[in-house]
């Protein structure tokens, strides 16, 4: 009688708790943009510093990527120049624009929320 094998495992992509490091291809996959757009925000916004590991690995801390995402929504919503945006970040100060990156994504979730709601009829 031959012998029955259970069923592989599923394994997905294992989720980081929220103050984890990102790598630039998680963080690129985050902001649908390529890693070396990442890479050139970085040499056009000192602001922007990710954590580089030994050969020059980068990883993306909370700080970076709150400001990689502020730094995408100048660039890609508000549709800002590289120089407009260089002048909107140097208006602000680094942990202002981490607060506001924060109350922008609450936002944003709430407004998906009711877009969702209103799809399915239930507003």
């Amino acid at each position: 009688m031959a012998r029955l094998k259970a069923p592989a495992p599923e394994v997905g992509p294992t989720p980081k708790r929220a103050g984890a490091y990102l790598t630039i291809a998680e963080m690129a996959a985050e902001l649908n943009v390529a890693t070396h757009v990442l890479r050139f925000w970085e040499s056009k916004f000192p602001i922007l510093q990710p954590m580089k590991a030994a050969g020059g690995r980068r990883f993306y801390h909370a700080e970076a990527a709150a400001i990689a995402r502020y730094i995408r929504d100048l660039l890609y919503v508000q549709k800002l120049t590289i120089s407009g945006a260089q002048a909107a970040l140097g208006k602000q100060k680094p942990k202002s624009v981490i607060a506001s990156n924060a109350l922008n994504t609450g936002h944003l979730a709430h407004e998906v929320g009711q877009i969702i709601a209103t799809l399915e009829g239930r507003a």
